[in-house]
């Protein structure tokens, strides 16, 4: 007996309204790259794909992106920040006090934003030893490989120490008991926080972010100005040892040779 086999019919997706790569790169200002990348990094919605090279993408991906590009252009926020706002406002929640508390937080205040090869020309550093330095997190752009000026300000100040042959394996310890210190200060605020609001976090989050910001400067610097002090005082005991030393011999040596003593 023959089993009957029904035949199925695809289902056409309705595209009414739709938009293609090229209208929503020609509504939006962007090209084709950053919407593909927008998509990959989750900040718009996947397409419908009816073949290989065409892509349909919802309408309101042009507001969506007009909202990205606002958030860079005034708050000059990276993908990941923009990505959680965007995931706040989907589910109808207000981003201006995300936003707000992100920037308090972190301290964005300029527009300066430079690519590596530009980076090297402002700041004197060579590819090499920049490339270095993001390895080992000596410079740690807030931005993966976009520079602000913080970041030049650093730059310069590691060009200068390579030149006197200080390598950035010299300067390694400096993330590495950074890390250690920021971690035991988010453990803190962790711990601090654990049984309040979301709002009353945010305000003890912004609290401790700036007395962690100002006792890392004043421990750190506090250490460094007892160690040159007692460095200083103990060169110092030695000089007078020296020429305490030096006095008593020439003084023996002014009686041995002094006939009336």
């Amino acid at each position: 007996m023959c089993k009957k086999v029904e035949n199925l019919k695809m289902t056409t997706p309705d595209l009414t309204g739709m938009l293609k790569m090229k209208d929503l790169a020609k509504a939006t200002g962007v090209n084709k790259s950053t919407v593909t990348h927008y998509v990959n990094e989750g900040l718009l919605h996947e397409p419908i794909r009816t073949k290989r090279n065409v892509a349909y993408y919802d309408p309101a991906c042009v507001e969506r992106i007009n909202f990205i590009k606002e958030l860079q252009a005034k708050h000059r926020l990276p993908l990941s920040i923009i990505k959680k706002a965007l995931i706040l406002r989907d589910k109808g929640k207000e981003v201006t006090p995300y936003v707000e508390r992100i920037e308090a937080l972190v301290g964005w205040q300029d527009s300066q934003r430079l690519e590596k090869r530009e980076f090297c020309k402002v700041t004197g550093l060579s590819e090499e030893f920049l490339d270095k330095s993001l390895k080992k997190r000596i410079l740690f752009p807030l931005e993966k490989d976009v520079f602000d000026a913080e970041d030049v300000a650093i730059g310069k100040l590691l060009c200068l120490i390579s030149k006197l042959g200080v390598t950035v394996e010299d300067a390694s310890y400096y993330p590495k008991y950074a890390e250690k210190i920021v971690e035991e200060e988010l453990k803190l605020r962790d711990y601090i926080v654990t049984s309040q609001s979301y709002k009353q976090s945010g305000t003890v989050t912004l609290d401790m972010t700036k007395v962690a910001r100002s006792l890392r400067a004043y421990v750190i610097d506090r250490f460094f100005q007892h160690k040159i002090i007692e460095r200083e005082r103990h060169n110092s005991g030695k000089k007078s040892s020296k020429v305490s030393a030096s006095a008593c011999v020439s003084n023996s040596s002014l009686r041995h040779r002094n006939p009336c003593r």
